[in-house]
């Protein structure tokens, strides 16, 4: 029987995890991880059969982590659940920068030619079934207000992630309420 390896995938991914949150995913190489994990390169090797395998792994398992902080900050907060999501999103980018940069604007698997792309994305359509039914408007009103809201929220996190905005939670809940609400009574003018 083998030795048990000592460096194992989840080590090393949560060294990539480090690496990012600290100075970016593009400094991240098998001679970082292994800086930090003060080892050889060999480990990361031998777990990943390449750094590409080791990127595609780390975007799964960065993404598993923005979720989880949704899920905390859902937990946390009194705010109301038609902005729970782009209110966290927008806290990522603040608090998670670097890899709010690389899972959402370098790495975003999003490819929208119309509106309706985005519900391709998997997990859209049933926030937007949620959102309809918290706001209190017919599916395809809400989907269309979700998407402008998560455009608007997404404007404002990239922003924020790039430095050119720094809003306290409160000017952003607010200015994302006055949207919402536009789009809210827009819809139901129609």
């Amino acid at each position: 029987m083998p030795p048990k390896a000592k460096i194992t995938k989840n080590m090393i991914l949560n060294t990539v995890l480090e690496i990012t949150q600290e100075t970016g995913f593009e400094t991240v190489n098998a001679r970082s991880i292994a800086s930090k994990l003060q080892c050889s390169t060999r480990p990361v090797f031998t777990c990943y059969e390449n750094m590409e395998e080791l990127k595609k792994e780390f975007l799964n398992f960065a993404f598993e982590y923005y979720t989880q902080y949704v899920i905390d900050y859902t937990n946390s907060t009194k705010v109301k659940p038609c902005l729970l999501l782009p209110l966290s999103y927008i806290e990522f980018a603040k608090k998670e920068t670097q890899l709010f940069k690389l899972l959402f604007i370098s790495d975003m698997d999003l490819n929208m030619v119309e509106a309706n792309d985005f519900y391709k994305e998997i997990g859209n359509e049933e926030k937007a079934k949620n959102f309809a039914n918290v706001i209190g408007v017919e599916l395809e009103h809400a989907k269309e207000i979700f998407l402008d809201l998560f455009l608007y929220a997404h404007g404002i996190a990239v922003l924020t992630a790039t430095g050119k905005m720094s809003l306290d939670s409160n000017n952003m809940e607010k200015m994302l309420q006055n949207i919402l609400s536009a789009f809210v009574k827009q819809k139901k003018e129609r």
